[in-house]
């Protein structure tokens, strides 16, 4: 049931602190239904009667709820016709990223795309849709033709990791991953399967199961099922990486 309603105000903190907190998580709701593509940019967010009823609470409530997202840039109001969805601000992250260059640069940045794409993996699953899904399946076939071609499946690598860090619908994931380029999959600086010392043919398939794997839990919405696909390959790119390494001593500048 709706909570009584109270008298609005322009004021934030001059309302009572039940709605605000109610109205923290109007936002809350709608920020979820953003970033799990329920809500999509351009579209139109309920009625304010629809809110009320859907979500129990007031129009004092909702109305400082829309109030804040607009002041947010989550979303505009037309006069007259209603409050919409707008496309998230791209804001560059801070931060600087060189290519990996050496060995040693490889292993640490696979150190930290297991921690950062094990998270992405699994909520992929859970909120994937046909659309993400078949971006996913475009970069793995593109990965697939550049592999029988012989031809340079780096950047299709990249598209892969990408689309699965899209289909979370959290955007702050395709920024970081977007900003690593380079860094992330740097096979044009650093050659894996001849330090690894495995035919560039066969480590190509098997990297390319690995993302099978992958894409299958993602399919599926297997949350668990894909991290610990995405764990596992990255896991062993590392491994693979660190037991050559071991073996072979690193070089300065491969």
């Amino acid at each position: 049931m709706a909570e009584p309603l109270a008298t609005p105000t322009s004021n934030p903190t001059l309302l009572p602190s039940r709605t605000r907190n109610l109205a923290e998580q109007v936002v809350a709701w709608v920020n979820e239904q953003i970033a799990t593509r329920s809500l999509k940019p351009g579209d139109k967010l309920p009625t304010e009667s629809s809110l009320m009823s859907q979500l129990g609470v007031s129009r004092t409530v909702v109305r400082e709820a829309i109030s804040r997202l607009q002041a947010m840039s989550v979303i505009e109001t037309r006069h007259g016709i209603g409050s919409f969805v707008l496309e998230p601000r791209r804001e560059p992250l801070d931060i600087e990223v060189v290519p990996a260059s050496t060995l040693s640069d490889v292993l640490s940045v696979l150190e930290l795309r297991i921690s950062l794409e094990t998270e992405c993996a699994g909520l992929a699953a859970q909120r994937a849709g046909e659309r993400d899904l078949a971006s996913i399946r475009g970069a793995l076939e593109a990965i697939g033709e550049a592999t029988r071609t012989g031809g340079d499946s780096a950047a299709a690598d990249l598209q892969f990791h990408v689309a699965v860090a899209r289909a979370t619908g959290n955007r702050y994931f395709v920024d970081i991953l977007t900003q690593m380029g380079a860094a992330l999959i740097p096979r044009h600086r650093i050659d894996s399967a001849g330090i690894a010392k495995t035919d560039p043919q066969a480590y190509a398939e098997l990297v390319n199961r690995e993302h099978e794997s992958i894409f299958d839990a993602i399919a599926r919405h297997d949350p668990e099922g894909a991290r610990a696909a995405m764990r596992m390959h990255l896991s062993s790119s590392r491994e693979r990486l660190r037991r050559a390494a071991a073996a072979a001593g690193e070089r300065g500048g491969v």
